[in-house]
């Protein structure tokens, strides 16, 4: 019998392509794998698709609420963002698919597993980090980094010449990665960083803030302990709570994000990211960390948040330094719970009041009426010894000015 390998499978013109080619170059028989993180219509015909180009078995999994609850989650109580804009829905995604295609290598005895990203790209990067943690026996192949094609009408050359006739076309578009969480875009004009993005012909999940309804919408989010559990006041899992969330931000704009980003590889990209519910999750949740939060913690979360940002997008998910920050997230979360009101209008977030059991508001402090828990003449001693090493340091450099003098 002929070794297995598999193989990380969209359906598209890469891994159609990569199917022939590795049964040409290492005789393997080819088990696709798809895995499905909320893709939509784009998994409609791949097992017509897989056949027709050589596979000897597909598999589709659905793991968008594993997805959800155990990489989304975990980010969204962390409000990681890289580079103070990315959302990671890309990032997220990989470890939970590549974790997938080691559980499907050991059940059907393969011997590698092979995707498709590019020699040039974070993912490589991500699947194969995961792979090696998970499992370090399995090869891993790269068709990106050994084989000769280099353009799409080579790939379709190729597929033709291998009896494989399907209707890609050679025409470039934008290079696209979809799940539950976003939609990210890359390629033509946005490859100069001069260009303004053609948002008409780009944006999938929504519209162009100025395009959005002139009238905004409200909208309320419940946590508890830092997870989403109703919308609206009507109880929902995070993953139905998402997609209902897409929608309604798409539609007012929200969460287009323009970003050159540093890549893991060393170079940096440009790309245009739609995460409308993620913009909206975070968002809420930041609103009610400030409420529930002391200031120590607070600041020690926000170190935090950047450095979990970092771990996910250079594909270090399965890692004890991961769990170890994740571990300090959750002790963070367990009170945050409660309610946050929003109100989208084109394009923008705006707060519209946030309530929690558990907040450090304190309205008889923070008011400027004088209250029983705070003196204001307290303040002269704190500021004296907040302030002591400064004066200190003052009265040294005079005393120096002095004698230069």
């Amino acid at each position: 019998m002929k070794e297995k390998v598999i193989l990380a499978y969209s359906g598209g013109l890469d891994t159609t392509a990569i199917i022939p080619w590795l049964k040409e170059n290492y005789d393997y028989d080819v088990v696709c794998v798809c895995i499905d993180v909320g893709q939509g219509n784009e998994l409609d015909g791949l097992e017509e698709r897989a056949a027709l180009s050589g596979a000897t078995k597909l598999y589709i999994e659905d793991v968008v609420d594993e997805f959800v609850n155990d990489y989304v989650l975990p980010c969204v109580k962390a409000n990681a963002v890289y580079e103070n804009k990315y959302l990671l829905g890309t990032s997220m995604a990989r470890p939970v698919i590549a974790k997938r295609l080691v559980e499907i290598a050991r059940q059907e005895g393969a011997t590698a597993i092979c995707h498709g990203a590019t020699g040039k790209g974070n993912d490589q990067v991500r699947f194969e980090l995961t792979i090696k943690a998970l499992a370090p026996d399995l090869k891993i192949i790269a068709p990106w980094r050994t084989w000769t094609m280099s353009s799409r009408e080579e790939e379709i050359e190729y597929c033709g010449k291998h009896g494989i006739h399907l209707p890609f076309s050679a025409d470039n578009s934008y290079s696209r990665d979809r799940n539950l969480w976003h939609i990210s875009h890359e390629g033509l004009e946005l490859e100069d960083p001069a260009n303004a993005p053609n948002y008409d012909h780009l944006l999938v999940l929504g519209v162009a803030p100025e395009k959005a309804p002139e009238e905004g919408a409200t909208l309320s989010l419940s946590f508890e302990k830092g997870i989403p559990t109703a919308l609206n006041g009507k109880k929902m899992s995070a993953t139905d709570i998402i997609k209902e969330l897409n929608a309604i931000g798409g539609k007012h704009g929200i969460g287009i994000v323009d970003i050159v980003e540093n890549r893991v590889v060393g170079m940096k990209s440009r790309g245009v990211y739609e995460t409308p519910g993620g913009t909206i999750l975070m968002e809420a949740h930041t609103q009610l960390e400030e409420l529930i939060l002391d200031r120590a913690t607070l600041s020690a979360k926000k170190e935090v948040a950047n450095r979990f940002a970092d771990i996910v997008y250079e594909g270090k998910w399965f890692t004890p330094l991961r769990e170890a920050y994740q571990a300090f997230v959750d002790v963070t979360q367990e009170y945050v719970t409660g309610e946050v009101k929003l109100k989208l209008y084109k394009g923008n977030i705006i707060k519209q009041g946030t309530t929690s059991p558990y907040s450090l508001y304190n309205e008889s402090i923070a008011s400027f009426t004088t209250g029983d828990l705070y003196n204001h003449h307290d303040a002269e001693g704190f500021i004296n010894l907040f302030g002591l090493s400064l004066k200190v340091r003052a009265m040294k450099m005079a005393s120096i000015d002095n004698k230069d003098k």
